[in-house]
């Protein structure tokens, strides 16, 4: 495999960028992940994953830390949870999505510079985006019948976020692979045809 392609982080400091890592990085920012103020211009980015899912602690773990490999991680564990955290100067240039109040209730919008990392590493960003705010279960549907109730399973996705901004950088993200969508209702997004949820089986899979 060649070696990853790299990005020299904008409007802060020259040192080149883990595209791939950074694409993952930025779904589980945009669904559980926050940026506060810390002290002497530092600013703490913490991402909200659930311990029940040890692997998703140590993937959010592991992408914090390519990202910004000078600036240590932190586990905190919270109730039912496990607050994954580093400081840096660096993160609001990271996410310049970051901004006053809940994401939902302000515009979300990438740069260019970000838009062109996630054309690249399109599956990382749907990764992380469905490890944050989403899950694969299996969907039970009744269909009544002459002869009686008859009731059949099948697999699909389902993507949850209050922002409409981030649900179309979700859907958005599956049009460029081609996987077909449907959007529920106002919050959720589901993926549910058969060689969509084997597309995304490919690289998401369920949770762990």
């Amino acid at each position: 495999m060649g070696r990853t392609r790299q990005t020299r982080l904008p409007r802060c400091f020259g040192r080149p960028l883990d595209r791939r890592k950074y694409a993952y990085l930025l779904g589980v920012y945009l669904g559980d992940g926050h940026i506060v103020a810390t002290v002497k211009g530092c600013f703490r980015l913490s991402l909200s994953c659930c311990a029940g899912w040890p692997g998703l602690v140590e993937a959010a773990a592991c992408s914090m830390a390519a990202v910004l490999p000078r600036s240590k991680v932190h586990r905190r564990h919270v109730s039912g949870a496990v607050d994954v955290n580093s400081q840096s100067k660096h993160w609001p240039c990271l996410f310049p999505q970051h901004g006053p109040g809940k994401k939902h209730a302000r515009r979300i919008a990438l740069e260019a510079w970000q838009q062109e990392i996630v054309d690249e590493f399109t599956e990382e960003l749907v990764r992380g985006l469905i490890h944050s705010d989403g899950c694969r279960s299996l969907n039970r549907v009744r269909r009544p019948l002459k002869g009686g109730d008859r009731f059949y399973t099948y697999p699909r996705y389902t993507f949850t976020n209050k922002s409409p901004d981030i649900q179309r950088i979700f859907t958005a993200a599956l049009d460029r692979l081609d996987v077909p969508w449907r959007q529920m209702n106002a919050m959720n997004v589901s993926v549910a045809r058969r060689a969509a949820v084997a597309r995304l089986d490919e690289f998401v899979g369920p949770k762990y």
